[in-house]
């Protein structure tokens, strides 16, 4: 235990804990099912437990991967009883996210390049928003001057939201009217921030998921836009994915991938849904770190991401 406790930031823990509680609840009861009658891991076991996890929407990939693991631990262990499949899982999950060198920060980093773009993508519904507005409170809280730019403008909601959460979070907003140019807005948006002296830029995009080539080339144009005023902005490409949508998010993530580079990902909504699996998967599958998951509706619930903390809370 002692391994998983030195990475936990006890006061956020609890609010995780809490937020994957119907995650939890929904994997032990399959889990359960899976292993009843049953006093040893054997073929049986395994193949229920595949199934298990594929319906907890870990992923077909990763769930290969943890059934592969926990057959090398039978093999090399010659028994393992039901009664340790708890513990083995949690081990190998967390063996597997480890491989990946991202996502074992507890705190939110603070960059030192200034001012620090990041531009946010993700389809409409998926909490892209929220999520902005409440990193701009983790970041304001934490002494940095934030200042938003509205660029998605092809709805006058996606405006009005964004200016709902600078309101809330008492920073700047940098807007036009709805049908603008979205560079445009990214480009005034990083001029105000440059001459105000900002320390962190975010820039909302556009949620629409139409045909990959149009979306690749708004967002080109909306960085080389960018670059005339910060060269190697944006910094970040933050897609934000909304983790009670399961497998959907997989598909999202795929598409966004492969319209523009994205570095980072944050998974929402993931309290109150069963598909809480999904974030094992997505760290696993992509090659990009998960740094953020949102796990309730308050300020501080959008939670830096760290693999043991999560696998922690998810095993409880």
């Amino acid at each position: 235990m002692s391994f998983f406790k030195k990475f936990f930031s006890s006061d956020k823990k609890e609010n995780l804990d809490k937020g994957l509680e119907t995650t939890k609840t929904s994997f032990f009861s399959k889990l359960t099912k899976a292993v009843a009658g049953k006093s040893k891991v054997d073929d049986e076991v395994l193949d229920n437990l595949e199934e298990v996890l594929v319906s907890s929407d870990v992923g077909v990939n990763t769930t290969l991967k943890i059934i592969e693991r926990i057959e090398e631990r039978v093999a090399r262990d010659k028994y393992l009883g039901t009664d340790e499949l708890n513990q083995i899982l949690r081990e190998e999950i967390a063996a597997l996210l480890s491989e990946n060198n991202h996502g074992n920060a507890s705190e939110l980093e603070i960059p030192t390049h200034k001012p620090y773009v990041i531009m946010v993508v993700g389809v409409n519904g998926v909490g892209k928003t929220t999520t902005i507005g409440k990193l701009a409170y983790q970041y304001k809280k934490a002494g940095k001057k934030v200042v938003l730019g509205a660029a998605d403008t092809f709805r006058a909601a996606a405006i009005d939201q964004l200016q709902i959460w600078a309101d809330r979070v008492k920073v700047p907003m940098v807007r036009q009217q709805m049908g603008s140019d979205p560079a445009s807005v990214a480009f005034d948006t990083l001029q105000s921030a440059v001459a105000n002296e900002a320390d962190i830029v975010i820039i909302d995009t556009a949620g629409r998921l139409h045909n990959k080539i149009n979306l690749m080339n708004e967002l080109s144009k909306v960085k080389k836009v960018m670059q005339k005023v910060v060269p190697d902005a944006p910094h970040e490409v933050l897609l934000v994915l909304d983790g009670s949508t399961g497998q959907n998010a997989f598909e999202q993530a795929k598409h966004f991938t492969a319209a523009t580079e994205v570095t980072a990902l944050a998974v929402t909504k993931l309290d109150g849904t069963a598909k809480g699996g999904v974030v094992i998967g997505i760290s696993d599958q992509f090659q990009i770190p998960v740094k953020f998951i949102g796990v309730g509706e308050g300020m501080e619930d959008l939670q830096v991401f760290n693999k043991f903390e999560f696998v922690d809370s998810f095993f409880k």
